[in-house]
Parts: structure tokens; sequence; C-alpha cells
């Protein structure tokens, strides 16, 4: 009872006491729950129409499709451009598929299995023809082979050998069914949009008479640029009126960024060049001496090798080989500087000679329990064909078939190194004439050849080249990073960076409306965390300095300007909407000009320029030499316009004001009214113009893109 008591006189205390504990729990949970939230954000790439896609799954997307590149072009390696395309069809592609399957769900638009099947059956699909299933007699996708290789796939999974190879092939084979399906539900949709958009016989004679009913007229123009954009006064009003008028042209449904930059590449230095000019000058002195080129080379650190085979010009550099038919034979050059890579070098022409592009060989590799044994087994066998012994047999004796292959110049003149063995061997086939024996000895064993065709002969040269980029040293950077650093750090706002940039040496550019699927900032490569500063900066904001490029660029970049998802402001559009205005009162000013006038005669006494123009069209916009414009409002009027009529109003261009007397109307030669054809054409019309279709619904799809934070 005595506890009870205690416990009652400290009740509230108790109550407090638990009450923080569990609000303690529920906070450490709730905080958990937070915190897993914001990681799941910061994992994710994009979102459409409230579905995420997280970086591993976008990378798996971007990996698949590698592959198929890989083996359906035979790529093995991507350039960072390469990639940045790879990424964005792979992004446009998830967008546009997300978009289908909501739009085709609702309406329960589907593709059936048959009708794939159908589609593989008919065999002439794009898709199908890019698949190692293609009966090579008849040129078209053949289901049985893809049967085939689906049953042999199976087997081949209990063969870790075969499994490699045949998963390739079948993870392809998966991507292409996948295609198919997805291009076949979209087809359909634009289809099913399309057919809304019906023809009928009225509509085709319109469209008939628009593309081949020609008019001949007299043209009476009076060009804007003949008014001075000074004499025309611009108000504020004007530009607020314009702005509402158009207004739904500044609609943007990305936000975009302006930005101010500061790019500084950094260069050799004159002490770097003269540096590595010494370098390469003594390596062309020993060159010309007669000393070992592979040695030289090696010793010059070139950036092409040097293998002792002569080669065809391509396997050079272009600025390489653009000089070696103008050399001769031991000819040594002095250091030269190429812009096209920035780089200097030397070359020797150490030997040219015609020689096949490609030999027929065949060989028997000799080996044995020591060399030694190899080497007298091989005389042996070199002996016996020099006796006439079939080559053939011999092979046979040893295991080997004697088949003769054939080797290109292509197959190993742009080989990095060379090793002393290889370069004999090569040597040894080139320089074989037509069933010819040799016997190679070689560290571990031997090898006969012969050589038993030889063809497309071509001039190959034996060139040993310096090549070497024109670097810039560590102080040279680092003077030049010092430098840029003491400006970033002494300018923190906009004003003084442009202020001070010339003091410095630099410049200031702008740029307008990046997006964040930009690639890149200034056309520099590596500077995603400039990008992400660039969408998370407020106006205003100067970021830190950036090292990037090739390791050799320098940057800063002050935020300007943010143009949210919405209607542009009137400030940002200003100068396009002064230009429209300035357009609509000089049109102003013209009209009022020619006003009352009734003929070309009196046009003319008002100051137009008179022209003859012919074979107008109401399909094709007309395009005046006067003003320099296309005009499509000039086409409309000409064709509303009886023959002998002159023009009701003055019809307003873009590039000037017109009038105009119609000289002659009449059908275009030799076309006749083909209904069924012209209603054909206005489907296809309407089929491309379904074909927009995704543009819309795009707006609607809330596409949220944050790969520059990954990529």
């Amino acid at each position: 009872m005595a506890a009870l008591g205690k416990i009652r006189k400290r009740g509230v205390a108790l109550v407090i006491i638990i009450g923080l504990g569990l609000f303690a729990f529920i906070a450490e949970e709730a905080f958990r729950s937070c915190e897993a939230t914001k990681n799941q954000q910061r994992q994710q790439v994009g979102e459409v129409l409230g579905n995420k896609i997280n970086v591993q799954e976008f990378q798996a997307l971007v990996d698949e499709y590698q592959d198929v590149l890989k083996m359906t072009q035979g790529m093995e390696n991507f350039s960072e451009e390469q990639l940045n395309s790879i990424k964005d069809e792979v992004w446009n592609q998830y967008v546009n598929e997300q978009i289908i399957a909501s739009e085709t769900e609702k309406i329960g638009l589907t593709v059936t299995d048959e009708e794939l099947q159908n589609i593989m059956k008919e065999g002439t699909n794009p898709m199908l023809l890019r698949t190692p299933f293609v009966n090579q007699e008849t040129g078209r996708f053949d289901a049985t082979m893809l049967t085939k290789f689906l049953s042999d796939y199976k087997r081949s999974l209990s063969n870790s050998q075969l499994a490699e190879s045949y998963e390739k092939v079948y993870k392809y084979w998966q991507f292409i069914e996948k295609q198919i399906r997805q291009q076949t539900l979209a087809q359909k949709y634009q289809a099913l949009i399309a057919n809304s958009l019906i023809s009928n016989p009225v509509s085709a004679k319109m469209a008939f008479e628009g593309q081949n009913q020609e008019a001949d007229v007299q043209l009476a123009s009076i060009a804007y640029s003949s008014i001075n954009d000074n004499d025309v006064k611009v108000e504020e009003n004007d530009l607020k009126a314009k702005y509402e008028e158009d207004k739904e042209m500044f609609k943007q449904t990305i936000e975009t960024r302006d930005i101010k930059y500061v790019s500084f590449q950094v260069v050799a230095s004159a002490a770097d060049r003269k540096a590595l000019m010494n370098t390469m000058v003594d390596a062309s002195q020993k060159l010309q001496s007669g000393a070992n080129p592979a040695e030289v080379v090696r010793k010059a650190q070139s950036q092409f090798p040097y293998t002792g085979i002569a080669a065809t010009k391509r396997a050079y550099p272009f600025d390489i080989a653009a000089k070696l038919d103008s050399m001769a034979v031991g000819q040594t050059t002095a250091p030269f500087e190429s812009k096209a890579d920035n780089t200097l070098n030397v070359v020797k022409l150490i030997s040219k000679s015609q020689m096949p592009d490609s030999i027929e060989y065949r060989q028997i590799q000799v080996g044995g329990a020591t060399a030694e044994a190899a080497h007298k087994t091989a005389d042996s066998i070199y002996t016996a064909l020099k006796a006439g012994a079939s080559f053939e047999e011999l092979a046979k004796k040893y295991g080997q078939t004697g088949e003769a292959m054939w080797l290109t110049s292509a197959m190993y003149e742009n080989s990095n190194s060379m090793d002393e063995e290889s370069k004999n061997y090569l040597n040894a086939i080139n320089a074989l004439p037509v069933n010819e024996v040799k016997n190679l000895e070689f560290a571990q064993g031997n090898i006969i050849l012969q050589v038993t065709n030889r063809k497309a002969l071509v001039e190959k040269y034996d060139v040993a080249v310096i090549k070497h980029t024109i670097d810039f040293s560590k102080s040279t950077y680092s003077e030049a990073y010092n430098k840029f650093s003491q400006y970033v750090s002494e300018n923190k706002t906009i004003a003084d960076l442009e202020k001070n940039a010339a003091k410095f040496g630099f410049s200031v550019q702008e740029r307008k409306d990046i997006f964040n699927s930009d690639h890149n900032v200034a056309g520099l490569r590596a500077t995603r965390e400039a990008m992400k500063w660039i969408f998370d900066a407020k106006e205003g904001e100067v970021s830190p300095l950036y090292e990037c490029g090739n390791n050799d660029n320098l940057l800063v970049v002050a935020m300007t300007k943010i143009h949210p998802v919405g209607y542009r402001s009137l400030e940002s559009v200003k100068d396009m909407l002064r230009q429209d205005v300035i357009r609509d009162k000089k049109f102003e000013q013209i009209k009022t000009k020619l006003a009352g006038v009734a003929d070309i005669a009196a046009a003319k006494a008002k100051g137009a320029r008179i022209d003859s123009v012919k074979q107008v069209t109401f399909s094709a916009p007309v395009f005046v030499q006067a003003t320099g414009a296309s005009e499509p409002a000039l086409s409309g009027a000409i064709a509303a316009s009886k023959q002998g009529a002159f023009s009701k109003a003055v019809v307003k261009g873009n590039g000037g004001a017109y009038l105009f007397q119609v000289l002659k109307k009449a059908e275009r030669q030799g076309v006749k009214f083909d209904e069924k054809l012209m209603e054909q054409q206005l489907q296809q019309r309407a089929m491309q113009a379904a074909g927009r279709f995704l543009q819309e619904l795009y707006q609607k799809a809330e596409v949220v893109d944050n790969r520059y934070l990954f990529f």
C-alpha cells in the first residue's frame, strides 16, 4: 500500500517521463523515415507521371542499350559524346514509353502475343532484320531460326562455356522483342488519333487546288527596313500590350537558367614550348645521325610508337601521312607543329616500297620437349618441303590442317607495340615470294611459312615518328591557378567579376537558358559539379572555382536569372517584343502611306517597289526578294483573290507590307485531280500531325529530369 501511495504522489512526474519516452521513440522513427525518404530522393534520376526511376534502374537501361550497340555496330568503347547521346536516347525513350503506357492503359489498348507472333511471321519489321535470325536467301526474318536458338539457349545453360555467348544473343533478342512491342503499341495509339482526323472529297479538292492552282502577280512592296528603327517610338504600354497578345509564346514547361561565366584555358608557356623544342631537336639530330629509331622514339617518349613494320599511310596520323610522299628515303624533318592536335613532331622516312596489302599464307607450328628439339624437327620439315613434299600432308602429320589464311595490312599496322619475334614474323610474311618456304626460329620453337598468294600492291612506309602534345608544365598550371583563384576570391559579386575581369586578363561571357539536361557548361567537359551548382544557386550568387575540361580549364560561374516553369516575365522577353512592336508600328506607317491606293501605278508613286512574281500557290509561302522574307500571309491573300483583281487591303508580312495585282490564274499543266490519292495524302498529313501528340502529352506528364546530378 505504501508503494501505491508513492506512485500516486509522483503520478504527474511519471506521466511526463513516460510521455517523453514515447515522444522520443516516435520522433526517432519519424527521423528514420525522413532520412530513408531523403536517401531515395538523392538516388532519383527522374520522374514521369509520378513514376520514379532511380540511378541504378536508369544505369541498367543504359548498360542494356550499350550492349546492343556493341553487338550490332561492333563498338567496344564509347567516347564521352557518344555516352551522352546514349543516355539522352535512353531517357527520351523511357519518358515516351511511360507516357504511351499511361494513355493506352486508360483506353485498354494493348499489343497481344498473337500480334507479336504475326509480326515475326511476316518478318519485315526493320528491327527484326537487325537480328542474327535473318534468312540470307530470302532476306527476311526467319522465326524457325529464332525457335532453334531459344531451344539451344536453354540447353546451353548447363554448359558454362557456351552459356556466355548464348546469353549475349538472348539478351539482345529480349531487347528487340521489348522494343517491337513498345513500338507497335505507340503506332496503334498514333493511328487511333490519326484516324480521328478524317479527310473528305471537299477537303481533298481544296488541297489539290492549293497545291496546283498557280498565280502570276505584279507585287508592290515596301520593306520594313526602309524605315529606321530609331524613328519608331516604343512605349512601355506598347510592350505590355504585345506581351499580353503573344503571352502563350512565352510559356515554358521546363525551368531554365541564365549565367555569366569566366573560363580560362591553361596553355603551355614560352618556357614549356622551349623545353619541348629542345627535346624534339635532340631527337631529330639523333635520327639524322643514324641512331636506332626504336631507341630514339622510346627515349623521346613519343605518343606514336615505332614498330619497325612498314605500313600504309592510313596507319599514320593525318598530319604525318600528309608529309610522306614529299619526303626522300632517309630524310628526317626538323620539328614542326600541328595545330590540329596541338603537337610538335619529327618524322624520319626509313624506307618506302611497293608491298601487297593482302597476303595468303600457310604455316606449320613446330614445338618440342626443348627448343633445340623443335629446331631439329623444323629443319627436317623444311628440308622435306624444299625437296617437294606436300605441305598439307606434313601439316597433318604434326596435328595441323595447313590451310591457307589471309593477312591484311589493317590486321597489324595499327598495333601500339610490337615485340621482336612478332616483327620478324610479319616481315617474313611480307617479304616472302609466292610459294617460297621459310623456316623461322623462335625462342620456344619454329614456324614453317609459305606464302601462296599476294594481292593489291600498295605503297608502304617504314617511318619513325616522334609526336608530343605541347603541354603546360606543373609550374605553368600552378601560376595560372593562383591567378584565377585570386580573381575569384577578390570578386564575390557579378558586378565585380565584370568590372575586374580585364585587369586579370579574363573576359566575362554569357549563356542564356541552360537546361538541366545539358551535358556541360561553356562547352567544357567534366563540368557536372558546376551544373549541380547552377541548378542549386540563387540569383546573384557566384560559384567557387572549378577545375574542368581536360584538366586544363578553370571556371567560375555567376547566376544571373532563373526562369521557372510558367510564363517568362515581360522583362526577360522585352528585346524580342520590342522588335515585334517596331515591326507592327512600321506596318501601320506603311499602311497609312498606302491608304487609298487602287492600282500598281499608284503604289509605285507612293514609293513601293514593283516586281513580277510567278507561280504563287496557296500551299507554299512566296519568297519576296525585295524584302528578303518568306511570306505565307501573302500567298494566302493571293489565293483568295480572283484573276484581274487588285488586293483588297495592304498585306502585313514578315519583311514588309504588300499590295498586288493578280495577272493570271491557272491550273498547273499536266496534273489531274485524283480524289483518292489526295485523300491518302491528307491522311498521311493527319498521321504526321498525330505524331506530334507526344509533345502535348509530355507537357502534362510532370516530367522531372535529375540526370545532371549523376551523369
